[in-house]
């Protein structure tokens, strides 16, 4: 919300809390209103359903006295909200407390990256304050969607046919205030590099204002250089700590439920290798790209992390060399092997630049290796091995 904020963008007043105490004591700060608004902070929709591990129901509440901020945040703060996003649940480590807002009408907007255009893409929709997959599904007509040109930026002409698509009538304070507020947001937008913002909802008040009630922001990681303030304030505890460890070694991971770990280099290679290890009655166990320029001390820790995950039963290494080299991928499989005592079946499909090196330097090492020929033969292989 400060973010906003800074941009000219109107939000409730609201303060964050880490403990039961500060959440008391954040109430009264703001004057002891009659209600507030408490929420879990945390990476998750759908936390007004979810339900906390100890029991306790919703991830957003409705409190009026700072003893009540005091005892829904002892049963928040701590816990573990299971939402339809994260069924595995979540930690909640804060929370957030807002002024409740007189709101008359609720409305979506977002702005995000579009790969179909090619540039930002202005979203809205006048069903505010509830699923926007819902609404899509059930009334797409009630989508609306503004192309930007990314070196043109955003035209008032372009807001006001949002604005108008929202239900707010042109001429109206409301309508003007929204305009005001999209030009606003498309600068908030690429100041900051975001590659999606979503307000959900966008309210119209009874007095006439438009604000933003509940937002998330997503920022582009390659940019964190020129916006280190911003990415100073990522919170580790709310991401997978696999997806953190591997984005220290600039390692592409993504966590899956099954249990063939996998190790590719290109990301389209790694999509097929997943598919193909579905396709032989298997289920992988992540997304990893190593990349086409990844060292030895790069593919050892991206072994490290599949060899730590006791979901994973066996390993497939699918490398196709031209940029990374199959030697250097077999020197970084020796090396894990080890290092790091590396116990769970390993299955390698080396192709391409220093191929007959790389396998030279497994025969070599006496190591326990499963060679496949192709992928075909190295995905049965590994789904055979679990």
């Amino acid at each position: 919300m400060e973010l906003f904020n800074q941009n000219g963008i109107t939000t409730p007043k609201g303060a964050v809390a880490f403990t039961a105490e500060e959440a008391e004591a954040a109430y009264k700060s703001m004057g002891t209103p009659d209600q507030l608004v408490i929420k879990a902070q945390v990476l998750s929709g759908g936390r007004g359903l979810g339900t906390f591990k100890n029991g306790f129901q919703g991830g957003v509440h409705m409190i009026s006295s700072p003893s009540e901020a005091f005892s829904f945040a002892s049963q928040m703060l701590g816990q573990e909200l299971v939402t339809k996003q994260n069924p595995k649940g979540i930690l909640c480590n804060r929370v957030y407390l807002m002024e409740k807002m007189d709101i008359e009408k609720e409305m979506y907007l977002s702005l995000l990256m579009d790969r179909a255009s090619g540039g930002p893409v202005l979203v809205g929709s006048p069903c505010g304050g509830t699923s926007i997959e819902d609404v899509a599904h059930s009334n797409p007509e009630l989508i609306f969607k503004e192309n930007i040109d990314i070196m043109e930026g955003i035209t008032t002409e372009a807001c006001q046919r949002m604005a108008e698509n929202l239900g707010l009538s042109k001429g109206t304070e409301a309508h003007d205030k929204a305009v005001h507020l999209m030009e606003n947001l498309y600068s908030m937008f690429v100041k900051n590099d975001c590659t999606q913002v979503e307000i959900n909802p966008l309210a119209q008040t009874k007095q006439g204002d438009i604000v933003v009630c509940d937002a998330k922001v997503n920022f582009d990681d390659n940019a964190a250089f020129r916006n280190k303030e911003i990415h100073a304030k990522r919170d580790t505890t709310q991401e997978d700590p696999r997806e953190v460890n591997a984005s220290k070694y600039d390692l592409n991971y993504i966590g899956l439920d099954g249990n063939i770990g996998c190790m590719v280099n290109g990301a389209g290679l790694a999509m097929s290798t997943m598919d193909i290890i579905q396709l032989k009655g298997g289920s992988p166990a992540n997304f990893l790209d190593v990349g086409g320029g990844a060292t030895e001390e790069q593919v050892t820790k991206a072994f490290e992390i599949l060899n730590a995950d006791e979901n994973v039963k066996a390993i497939l290494v699918n490398i196709f060399g031209g940029i990374m080299k199959c030697d250097v991928i077999a020197s970084g499989i020796i090396a894990a092997a080890k290092n790091i005592g590396l116990d769970k079946p390993l299955v390698v499909r080396l192709e391409g630049t220093n191929v007959e090196k790389g396998k030279k330097l497994i025969s070599d090492s006496g190591i326990k290796v499963v060679v496949a020929d192709d992928l075909d033969d190295a995905a049965e292989k590994a789904v055979a091995l679990v």
